[in-house]
C-alpha cells in the first residue's frame, strides 16, 4: 500500500514538473511574440515620422511637400511602397515553412519598415496630437483584448471565423467606397472595422498561444513566434488606423 502511494506521489510530482516546464516555455514564447510585435510597431512609427519629416517643410501658409515628399506621395513611386509590403506579407505567410527563423524575422522587420514609409501620409492628414492620443487608445484596447484572449477558457474559434468574414466585407465595402465617396459608408466601415480588429486581437492571441508546443525545436519555435508577431502587429496597426479615422483630428 505504501509503495502504491509513493508511485502516485511520484507520478503527480512528475506531472507538476512537466506542467511547470510547459508554463515556463509558453511564457517565454509569448514574451518573444510580444517583443517582436512591439519592435515592429516601434519601427513602423519611427520610419513613418522620419519619412514625414523629410517629406514636408514648414512655410508661412502651413506645410509644403519637399522634392522627396512629391516623390513619396505624388509620383508612381508611392505604389512601390504600397504594394511592396503586400508582397512581403504574402511571402511570409505562404513561405514561412521554407524560411529560417532569422530570415523570417528579418523579413518581418523589413515589412514593418516599408509599411512605415506608406503610413507616413497619416501625418499629412491628421494632427500629431490626435495621432498620439489615438495610439495610446489603441494600445490600451489592444492590450485588454489580447489579455482576454490569453486568459479566457472560452473557445474563440467561432468568433475568429465571424470576424474574418466581417473583414472580407469591410475590404469589399472599402473598395466600393473608393468610387462612391460616401461619408456615411466611410464612418460605418471605420466603426465595424474597430469591432472586427478588437475581436481578431482576442482570437489571434488565443490561437498563437495554442500554437505553442513544448517539443518544437528552435527553428520551428522561431517561425511560430514571427508569425504570431505578424498577426498581432497587423491587428494593432489596423485597429489604430480604424480608430484614427473615427477620433483623429484632421489638419
Amino acid at each position: 500500500m505504501s509503495d502504491f502511494n509513493r508511485n502516485i506521489a511520484t507520478a503527480r510530482s512528475g506531472l507538476r514538473a512537466d506542467q511547470v516546464a510547459i508554463d515556463a516555455g509558453l511564457r517565454a514564447y509569448m514574451i518573444r511574440v510580444y517583443n517582436y510585435m512591439t519592435a515592429g510597431v516601434a519601427l513602423t512609427g519611427v520610419v513613418a515620422y522620419l519619412t514625414f519629416s523629410a517629406a514636408v517643410t514648414q512655410t508661412g501658409g502651413g506645410l509644403a511637400l519637399t522634392a522627396f515628399g512629391h516623390a513619396m506621395f505624388q509620383s508612381p513611386l508611392m505604389w512601390v511602397f504600397v504594394l511592396a509590403p503586400l508582397g512581403l506579407v504574402m511571402l511570409l505567410s505562404f513561405g514561412i515553412n521554407r524560411l529560417s527563423a532569422s530570415t523570417a524575422l528579418t523579413l518581418f522587420f523589413v515589412y514593418a519598415g516599408l509599411l512605415g514609409l506608406s503610413l507616413a501620409s497619416i501625418f499629412l492628414v491628421y494632427t500629431g496630437a490626435s495621432i498620439t492620443r489615438v495610439f495610446f487608445i489603441s494600445a490600451a484596447t489592444f492590450g485588454a483584448m489580447s489579455l482576454y484572449g490569453y486568459t479566457t477558457k472560452r473557445d474563440l474559434t467561432a468568433v475568429g471565423s465571424f470576424m474574418f468574414m466581417g473583414l472580407i466585407g469591410v475590404i469589399i465595402a472599402s473598395l466600393v467606397n473608393i468610387f462612391l465617396h460616401s461619408s456615411a459608408l466611410y464612418w460605418a466601415i471605420s466603426v465595424i472595422g474597430v469591432i472586427i480588429f478588437v475581436g481578431l486581437t482576442a482570437y489571434d492571441t488565443q490561437s498563437i498561444k495554442e500554437m505553442y508546443d513544448v517539443h518544437d525545436d528552435g527553428t520551428i519555435a522561431g517561425r511560430k513566434a514571427v508569425m504570431g508577431a505578424l498577426r498581432l502587429y497587423l491587428d494593432f496597426i489596423n485597429l489604430f488606423l480604424m480608430l484614427l479615422r473615427i477620433f483623429g483630428d484632421r489638419r
